[in-house]
Order: structure tokens, then sequence, then C-alpha cells
């Protein structure tokens, strides 16, 4: 089962949640795992900042956290995402808020799939993985 809560001060999301349901299923399945329960909770900063503070001793704002229940190929957990953050990422990096919404939601998926992030090549896979999923998103008409 995928989730979604909004408790964000945005009344709708740039995309709607059953296309990216069918999507992270399908990104999921195409590295040979499936979607066990995966709750994303999209969040304002202050809200993110206090789920960073309150969990893992961070005090900075982050765009996703991730609490992962993963077992072997079924990947679980608890996300937490920022839609302040995805919506500044955007204007940073020139791209929509839709794109950059898609990109951080498999971010998390690919996290728990085993990507990394925390080195130079790392970062550059793990882009590439998450440019792959969003293509599909768009070839496959999620």
């Amino acid at each position: 089962m995928i989730a979604l809560i909004n408790e964000s001060n945005t009344s709708k999301l740039p995309v709607s949640f059953s296309r990216i349901k069918k999507w992270l299923k399908e990104v999921a399945a195409t590295e040979g795992f499936i979607i066990g329960d995966l709750t994303y909770k999209v969040m304002g900063d202050d809200e993110v900042l206090q789920v960073n503070r309150d969990f893992l001793d961070h005090d900075f704002y982050t765009d996703i956290i991730t609490f992962d229940y993963s077992e072997g190929k079924e990947v679980s957990a608890d996300i937490v995402v920022s839609i302040d953050r995805i919506r500044d990422n955007a204007i940073t990096s020139g791209c929509s808020v839709k794109e950059e919404y898609l990109r951080v939601l498999v971010h998390g998926v690919l996290h728990l799939m085993g990507y990394k992030d925390k080195s130079e090549s790392d970062q550059k896979k793990m882009r590439q993985k998450e440019n792959d999923a969003i293509n599909m998103f768009h070839v496959k008409h999620f």
C-alpha cells in the first residue's frame, strides 16, 4: 500500500497521487523490488525541521527524511517530504515543481532499494536513476 498524507498548507500537490502510486510500483519492479507499506507525509519546512531534530538530531532543513522498514525485496517506509524545499530546489535547479516533486519521491524509494548518495560517484548514479525514473513517468503516462 502506498499512502500520501498532505499536512502542508498546499491544498493541491503538483501530480495526481494515483499516477504516482502506479509509477513507484513500476520503478520498484524494474529493480526487482515490490512496494510494501509506503507512506509519504508532505509537510512544510518547519515541520520537517522538527522531525529532523527529534528523530535524527539534525538541525537543518531537508527535502526528504526516510524511515526505512524494508525487508528483503519489499520496500516499506515512512517518508517525510518538505514541499517548501521542493519548491525552492525547483527554482534553484531550473526545473518545474512537478519534476522536483517526482525526483524527491523517487529518491526515497531509490534509497530503500540500496542506492546511496554520500560520495560523488554515488550521487551521479542516484541522479541517473532519478532521471531514468522521471523519464519513465513521462513516457508511460502514469
